[in-house]
């Protein structure tokens, strides 16, 4: 058995001054008379475990408690998951430590593995290593919250709820990006008129990057046409008309031709220069006539030209851009538009793979609910079989399936588990918890565990009270179950019934000791000899009969067998 409490080590606590015990695997059982300590042992334990620290429990004269409690368990432990969260390192192969120190003052500090830690995380880890079975606990088999977790471990790999899980984390995905999806659609449509809008308005327009340079340039031109106009004629009169440049330099050509002859070359420089005169002149001039023709306008150009533009301008302060950038919102608003078209088809996609989830993860749960409600049936039956031999034949326990509505459906499934008992016939199903004795509580919890052993991670059982107001056949049936229970798990029983403490495979006796001016407690492991002559006390009290002895040898021999 690789999982287990080792050791417990008290300091201070009670009528406990010092104490180390190292336990073992299996059945394990403490005795003692009434009012030797052995309920200090299990309280001293619980602060170890997380359990509510009581100054009262720091032992008179001393500052402060202290307990040490110490783990064997195995890397795949829940108890490693905890401490990864919590940051504290461990070899999950080896050990794990819980310390908790207790100031007369009340004030409690924790540590695991030597590292400081709160109080919460002692508790956490507590839980996972200790299930402590009896009255005033409200934490194993009596929470409710642990029984659905209990019935798909008896249920078997069969359950299928990993596969569960995972279809109700992909459904959920789906579900969220489909919600994402369609509210965004939502808020396109809502603007999609408007977009429509202003998009047809835009392309109405058609704007070009550089337009408004371009129109700029042309209603200044066309501003000063007349003008241009008037300069334009006038140049090209002093160039073509009567006494213009024109037939300036003609005549003086033909001067210049007529004595060129006669100059030794001494004009041939001047002529070349004249006529290329000429030629520039002739070139200003046509210049200048095709200058007038492209004034020469539809009188409305001026005015279409500042419409362009105006309304240009309007439309770039109405979307608080620059004229230039109008192209590329249209661009833009054209782009918004087309993703409308494609997000409605994403959404209607997503749609339709979120109802495929949705009906997978329903397929699976369905398939879980089936393998519970079976499970629950056999559960049940196991149950009952273990009440009677208990002395709780009267006592009915049941498995409840509730079916959860559809907002409160998750990774576990669509239905809530719950463990319900009735004591008497005709009495109404409720709580475990409900059970009016300890001993009753007990005895049937020790039924759970035993059709429910290996479900748990806790590797460790202690049970409290489980003999109470028994004896006999009954006690008996208790020990063998206690017994059996001891070959699966390590299970610390505290008890005053010798047919219980015959089936220890170790056994501590517990008693009060006078020390000095002080009562303390101490914690005696026994051997062979000494298990016998503590449990003939047991049956016939504190005078040992021979009798006794021969009947708590026969009680352990057969335990034994």
């Amino acid at each position: 058995m690789g999982r287990m409490l080792l050791g417990l080590t008290i300091r201070d606590v009670v009528l406990i001054d010092r104490l180390a015990l190292a336990f073992r695997p299996g059945l394990c059982v403490l005795t003692g008379e009434t009012g030797a300590g052995k309920s200090i042992l299990l309280d001293a334990l619980g602060l170890a475990l997380g359990r509510r620290a009581d100054a009262a429990l720091v032992r008179h004269g001393a500052e402060q408690a202290s307990v040490v409690a110490e783990f064997a368990v195995e890397s795949g432990h829940p108890a490693a998951a905890l401490l990864r969260e919590a940051g504290i390192g461990s070899d999950l192969s080896a050990t794990i430590i819980l310390r908790r120190t207790l100031g007369a003052d009340g004030r409690s500090r924790a540590f695991v593995n030597d590292e400081p830690a709160s109080i919460g995380l002692l508790r956490q880890l507590g839980d996972s290593l200790v299930e402590i079975q009896g009255q005033g606990e409200q934490r194993g088999l009596l929470d409710p919250a642990t029984h659905r977790e209990l019935l798909d471990a008896f249920a078997g790999p069969d359950a299928a709820v990993g596969e569960l899980a995972e279809a109700w984390h992909s459904w959920q995905a789906v579900r969220a990006r489909a919600a994402a999806a369609a509210e965004a659609l939502a808020q396109s449509r809502a603007e999609e008129d408007l977009l429509r809008h202003h998009h047809a308005e835009l392309d109405a327009l058609t704007p070009e990057a550089d337009e408004e340079d371009r129109l700029s340039a042309r209603r200044s031109l066309l501003q000063n046409a007349e003008r241009l106009g008037e300069a334009i004629a006038d140049a090209a009169g002093e160039i073509d008309g009567e006494g213009g440049a024109r037939q300036a330099l003609a005549r003086a050509l033909r001067r210049l031709e007529r004595a060129r002859d006669r100059a030794q070359g001494l004009l041939d420089a001047a002529v070349a220069a004249a006529e290329r005169a000429a030629a520039e002149t002739e070139e200003a001039a046509a210049t200048l006539a095709a200058a007038a023709r492209a004034l020469e306008l539809d009188p409305r150009a001026l005015e279409e030209v500042e419409e362009r533009l105006f309304a240009l301008r309007a439309v770039a302060r109405k979307h608080g851009v620059m004229v230039g950038d109008l192209a590329l919102l249209r661009t833009r608003l054209a782009e918004r538009l087309a993703a409308i078209d494609t997000g409605a088809e994403e959404a209607r996609a997503l749609e339709k793979q979120e109802s495929a989830a949705r009906e997978r993860f329903l397929s699976v749960a369905g398939a879980v609910s089936r393998a519970r409600k079976a499970a629950a049936g056999r559960l049940d039956a196991a149950i009952a079989a273990e009440l009677k031999p208990l002395r709780l034949d009267r006592a009915r326990f049941r498995t409840v399936l509730t079916a959860l509505a559809e907002a409160d459906w998750g990774p576990h499934g669509c239905e809530r588990v719950h463990f319900e008992v009735a004591t008497n016939p005709g009495a109404p199903f409720g709580p475990l918890a409900r059970i009016a004795s300890g001993g009753e509580l007990s005895r049937f919890l020790l039924a759970l565990k035993l059709v429910l052993a290996g479900t748990g991670s806790a590797p460790t059982l202690i049970f409290d009270e489980v003999d109470s107001g028994i004896g006999g056949a009954v006690a008996a049936a208790v020990g063998e179950r206690l017994q059996r229970l001891g070959a699966r798990v390590q299970v610390l029983v505290v008890t005053h019934s010798p047919q219980v403490a015959a089936r220890g495979a170790y056994h501590w006796r517990v008693a009060k000791r006078q020390a000095e001016r002080t009562t303390v407690t101490r914690v005696e492991e026994l051997d062979d000899d000494t298990r016998n002559e503590e449990i003939a006390r047991m049956l016939s009290g504190n005078i040992v009969t021979s009798e006794a002895r021969a009947a708590a040898a026969s009680l352990i021999a057969g335990a034994r067998a």
